[in-house]
């Protein structure tokens, strides 16, 4: 304005322009990920990784349910899934679906399920699942559900199976 002395601002302090900059991308990359933080369920055991174990939500009355995961073995050699078993059921198996013509036929794999060298293996409704029989009680969604997986090579680990709804096709929303 005219006959108004002319305000000179000092220059921006570094750590409010860093503040005012920065936060907001640290905010919006947290609320990116927050989603894959949550449903990241990742074990590791020598070579393998076990991904995202789940099972359904059963009813009260049913007596067995299918738990799923992923594999991969990064090593050079194969492993073997030999056992399952969990405090939950009075026994596990893995199991196979396969198509017989129009029927749908299951069968527990005696022998265990081969993990390739460097390859994965997804157990996963309608193919290879573990089938945990004789249920001790309901499982209900938002649980979650101990199993032991004990390989030929790698040895034993802990897992835990999160409950997903009755119905779910895959782990998470």
């Amino acid at each position: 304005m005219p006959g108004h002395p002319a305000r000179i601002h000092p220059p921006p302090n570094p750590q409010v322009l860093n503040m005012m900059f920065f936060r907001p991308g640290l905010i919006g990359l947290l609320i990116t990920l927050t989603p894959a933080i949550a449903f990241a369920h990742d074990y590791k055991l020598g070579a393998l990784e076990i991904g995202q174990p789940w099972t359904r939500a059963t009813a009260p009355t049913a007596p067995s349910a299918g738990g799923f995961l992923t594999i991969t073995n990064k090593g050079t050699v194969p492993d073997l899934l030999v056992s399952a078993k969990s405090p939950a059921a009075g026994l596990v198996q893995v199991h196979q679906m396969t198509m017989d013509g129009n029927i749908m036929r299951m069968r527990a794999l005696e022998h265990g399920l081969e993990i390739p060298a460097r390859g994965t293996v997804t157990l996963a409704p309608g193919g290879i699942h573990l089938m945990m029989m004789n249920l001790k009680e309901p499982l209900t969604q938002g649980g979650k559900v101990p199993l032991t997986l004990v390989f030929e090579r790698a040895g034993t680990i802990e897992v835990e199976l999160d409950v997903e709804r009755m119905g779910a096709t895959r782990a998470g929303p």
